[in-house]
């Protein structure tokens, strides 16, 4: 099996069995986004305790690329402090835009993530694998300007 294969398995698992879809109850940061280009949209859910992300879900409608993209972040920023979310954000960003990175110069694990990499050669693709991480990132956004 080539790597190609591996990483269209991972994100195939990741959108037939999304994790994390879902809502949470109570006390939780809410950030509406959608692609008007393709109408893929989420609704993207935290928990912050602490300047942590505890709890990280989503809701919503799109191709494949965009519900496995929220699928692995929303597992990938799971106890991240605001701080450290917002280095993944840009971590990934640098990642479909083509660009090679280390994670480990990051001090993340971007464990599935990287099957997602791929997706920086299709450009009408990197709206929706972004999309999740810029709800995130806006959310993030929103915690830290609260809490100054």
């Amino acid at each position: 099996m080539s790597l190609d294969d591996l990483y269209r398995r991972v994100i195939m698992d990741h959108y037939q069995k999304p994790r994390n879809r879902g809502t949470i109850e109570d006390g939780a940061v809410t950030v509406n986004l959608n692609n008007p280009t393709c109408g893929d949209r989420i609704q993207l859910q935290m928990r912050i305790e602490d300047e942590k992300i505890a709890e990280a879900k989503f809701v919503g409608e799109g191709c494949s690329i965009s519900m496995a993209s929220a699928s692995m972040m929303t597992e990938a920023v799971r106890g991240l402090s605001l701080d450290d979310a917002m280095k993944m954000a840009e971590l990934f960003s640098l990642m479909m835009q083509g660009k090679d990175i280390d994670p480990e110069s990051y001090g993340l694990d971007i464990g599935d993530i990287e099957a997602l990499q791929g997706v920086s050669k299709f450009p009408a693709r990197i709206k929706c694998a972004t999309l999740a991480w810029k709800a995130m990132e806006k959310g993030c956004g929103e915690c830290k300007l609260k809490s100054e």
